[in-house]
């Protein structure tokens, strides 16, 4: 059993939005992301995709994303990105599902040897962007469903090894301590897999161990979309 992982993927098979208006790198980005997922992922496999997976603005738009999604290769699990506009409840999101992909969402994802746990994440205190008047009250609550969700990582599958999520980086370049990285480092995760950065914010990205943690960015122009090994 391999994991991979790749976020990011801003597909928009009904709400019609070209991803070339971000660059030259960006044309028929899907086309080059199947091909590396299918020439890489055996049906044992699993393919971690934190997030912005669909343009959409509602679920009922985002099915046809979903369900390209769903029909690659693999075991497939997807967490909600800052623009997956379309994820209501998790239950209605699960419903849409099928062919072995399952919702990360204030629980965990148990595969026997390997379990993942994660949260969406926020903007961290420290960073330019985080203003404390409208930051903090998310930052907090998504450092508990953090906890909420590697909590419930370590009662299912205590043995298992834990590979996190986030779409948010979790911290800075240089692994600057966060409500996030703290969580990965109590439950012990050995792996943690992240998206949102794309462009000039690639350079300075968390990556490598920290703290006993191996970080990974995994959007997929950081990866010249084609899935990221992670284990």
């Amino acid at each position: 059993m391999k994991i991979y992982a790749i976020s990011d993927l801003h597909l928009s098979g009904q709400c019609y939005k070209p991803m070339g208006i971000f660059g030259r790198q960006w044309e028929n980005h899907w086309n080059k992301i199947r091909q590396s997922w299918n020439s890489l992922v055996s049906e044992r496999d699993i393919v971690l995709l934190p997030g912005d997976l669909s343009w959409a603005m509602r679920l009922n738009e985002a099915r046809v994303d979903l369900d390209a999604i769903c029909a690659m290769p693999g075991k497939k699990v997807i967490l909600k990105g800052n623009h997956d506009y379309w994820w209501s409840s998790l239950t209605s999101v699960k419903a849409l599902l099928f062919n072995n992909t399952y919702a990360l969402q204030n629980n965990c994802i148990d595969f026997g040897e390997f379990v993942i746990a994660g949260t969406r994440g926020w903007v961290c205190p420290g960073n330019r962007q985080y203003q404390a008047s409208a930051d903090e009250k998310v930052y907090i609550r998504e450092t508990m469903r953090l906890e909420l969700s590697l909590r419930s990582a370590k009662k299912a599958a205590p043995d298992a090894r834990l590979i996190g999520m986030m779409h948010y980086p979790p911290s800075d370049g240089s692994g600057t301590p966060t409500g996030f990285t703290d969580m990965f480092e109590k439950y012990a995760a050995e792996h943690v897999v992240y998206g949102h950065l794309h462009a000039d914010s690639i350079a300075g990205a968390l990556t490598g161990g920290v703290r006993g943690v191996a970080y990974s960015l995994v959007s997929c122009d950081a990866a010249d979309f084609s899935l990221v090994r992670v284990v």
